[in-house]
């Protein structure tokens, strides 16, 4: 039987421990040069380089290769290219190719099924969204936006002829 799936060496797991001290510390301190809106959920792109680090560290820690200081060049360098995105992100080209547009997928009580179609949300997971925003009749509803992000926020009111301000929906895709 092949044990090398459950045993291993003592120097391995030093090694191990070592990488996994350097390369927690190569995060502290880009995260910290870079702000934490390196891990937000602000646009696909954010989460796109939070699963790239993500991994990055899983092999840094787990394997010989990537070596650490190469997993901190390549750390770095996602580091780079986030911040450099997100101070281009006020062009419209940037924030057309990296953004996603929020778009509504209720108005109201009235359902946009073209909208919900686009999104790929099916009516139960509507349903489900409303159930977890505590809504406890359609009438509540002023609208739900998929936001860029993928969650999806519902704004209610229990007061029926409270009015939604519409500016919250300016960069929303109707």
């Amino acid at each position: 039987m092949d044990s090398s799936w459950i045993v291993t060496t003592f120097s391995s797991v030093i090694m191990v421990v070592i990488s996994t001290f350097g390369i927690y510390f190569a995060l502290i301190l880009f995260t910290r040069i870079a702000g934490v809106r390196t891990f937000s959920k602000m646009s696909s792109f954010d989460f796109a380089v939070t699963v790239a680090i993500g991994s990055l560290i899983a092999s840094t820690v787990l394997t010989k290769n990537p070596p650490l200081f190469q997993s901190i060049a390549a750390m770095g360098t996602l580091f780079i290219i986030q911040i450099t995105i997100a101070g281009f992100r006020e062009t419209s080209l940037v924030r057309n190719v990296v953004d996603n547009k929020p778009i509504l997928l209720m108005k109201g009580t009235r359902m946009l099924e073209g909208n919900m179609r686009k999104a790929k949300v099916t009516r139960n997971d509507l349903l489900g969204k409303l159930r977890e925003a505590n809504v406890t009749q359609f009438n509540q509803i002023k609208a739900v936006v998929m936001e860029t992000t993928g969650d999806i926020s519902v704004l209610h009111h229990n007061d029926e002829a409270h009015e939604l301000e519409m500016g919250l929906l300016d960069d929303v895709r109707k």
